[in-house]
């Protein structure tokens, strides 16, 4: 079921499916949430499952150009649907980076995090690389910035091997709004939750793709060190989009630490 929330001072286009306690999803910078279309069934044999399309996405109205106003938008939601604080949350990629800003600063609202493929702040390669990006989109479009962004999200043997997946994924980031993907990339640029995240107390796994080339597994392994209490989990053979390249796999990894079973 699809629906748009009015949420604080803008709106946020959800799906919703499945029945039981509450998990949230957060999608990546390079996706919308149909990322996680191959979970999304498995999850909701046994819990409520919401993905919104995250602000300046999809059918859902921009924030503005910080992970913080995105995060503070992203907390209406729970009030807006009247989940308790009993709901889980897990974010891929930006998602998660929301997902520690709305624990860091929302952390009350909520029980547990999973933190897909993700991180504390990025490099200066790193930051230098959204800036590049933002420039490109904005200059040329989406379709400047697709064939390095498909290389981000996935390892280069599975997009051969899977080219379905490659032209499902282009064409639904084809549809990104420019100017709101420039300012996400900014937005990530300058984000730094070093200072932030040791204040995290909700229950918390993180979990990365063995080969992730936009978030690698050192800046997991940094993130998980940094909280105060977290497991990580590695993903062989994955990329940045675990959920969408090895669903099964995703599940497994995760269904013990939200007690899917």
């Amino acid at each position: 079921m699809r629906s748009s929330i009015s949420v604080r001072d803008g709106v946020l286009d959800i799906a919703e499916s499945g029945a039981g306690k509450t998990v949230v999803l957060l999608h990546s910078l390079l996706a919308d949430r149909t990322i996680f279309d191959r979970i999304v069934p498995m999850l909701a044999r046994t819990r409520r499952v919401i993905v919104p399309d995250l602000p300046g996405f999809g059918g859902s109205s921009p924030a503005g150009a910080t992970i913080e106003g995105i995060a503070d938008r992203i907390s209406g939601l729970f009030d807006a649907l009247d989940l308790g604080t009993g709901a889980d949350v897990l974010g891929n990629g930006f998602g998660g980076f929301v997902a520690s800003t709305l624990a860091i600063r929302h952390g009350g609202k909520f029980d547990r995090l999973v933190l897909a493929d993700t991180g504390l702040t990025f490099s200066p390669e790193g930051k230098q690389s959204f800036y590049a990006m933002a420039e490109r989109v904005r200059q040329a479009g989406m379709g400047a910035i697709i064939d390095v962004a498909m290389k981000r999200l996935f390892p280069e043997d599975y997009i051969a091997a899977h080219p379905e997946v490659f032209t499902e994924r282009r064409n639904a980031l084809l549809k990104t709004n420019p100017e709101f993907f420039a300012e996400a990339c900014l937005a990530l640029a300058a984000l730094d939750l070093t200072s932030g995240i040791a204040t995290i107390r909700n229950p918390t796994l993180v979990v990365v793709g063995e080969l992730d080339a936009a978030t690698p597994p050192e800046m997991a392994r940094a993130l998980a060190r940094a909280l105060p209490k977290a497991e990580l989990i590695e993903i062989p053979g994955c990329g940045h989009a675990p959920m969408a390249q090895a669903p099964e796999a995703f599940i497994k990894t995760i269904s013990g630490f939200l007690e899917l079973t």
